[in-house]
């Protein structure tokens, strides 16, 4: 399970370490892939192959299941994690998400996110000026 906040930096070859406290648990090979919200997801293997899965069944007549399953497979790229717990970002997907030195990498359950450190500031004030009505849309739903 992937939970918590972490700054880090990308060096100029476009590597970010993966922090310590994950680096176990997604193992040699993630999945990178545009997320939402202008952020990159990272999938462990097992994760990428459930999650391409149920993209697989989606209905392929419907646009926006199309436009979904294309945002996240064509963009996903396989990359190693190096023996000091790094990933090298391919530059197509640090430019989507507009990364530049700082970033944070936030910890989602089932994958890690990275975000821009600036991006990342304005979402979180974003949110939590909103976390009432936010909390109120999640009780409808039974959360």
């Amino acid at each position: 399970m992937f939970i918590g906040e972490f700054h880090h930096l990308i060096d100029e070859k476009g590597r970010l370490a993966v922090p310590v406290k994950f680096r176990e648990e997604i193992g040699r090979t993630v999945v990178v892939t545009r997320g939402l919200d202008r952020c990159l997801f990272i999938y462990t293997q097992t994760e990428w192959t459930n999650l391409a899965q149920r993209l697989s069944k989606l209905p392929v007549a419907k646009a926006n299941t199309r436009a979904f399953a294309r945002l996240m497979l064509a963009g996903a790229m396989e990359l190693e994690v190096d023996r000091q717990g790094r990933v090298i970002l391919p530059d197509y997907l640090r430019k989507y998400a507009g990364l530049k030195k700082r970033v944070v990498i936030a910890g989602l359950l089932n994958r890690l996110e990275i975000w821009d450190g600036l991006a990342w500031q304005k979402y979180q004030l974003g949110t939590e000026r909103n976390a009432g009505d936010i909390a109120e849309a999640l009780g409808e739903l039974g959360v």
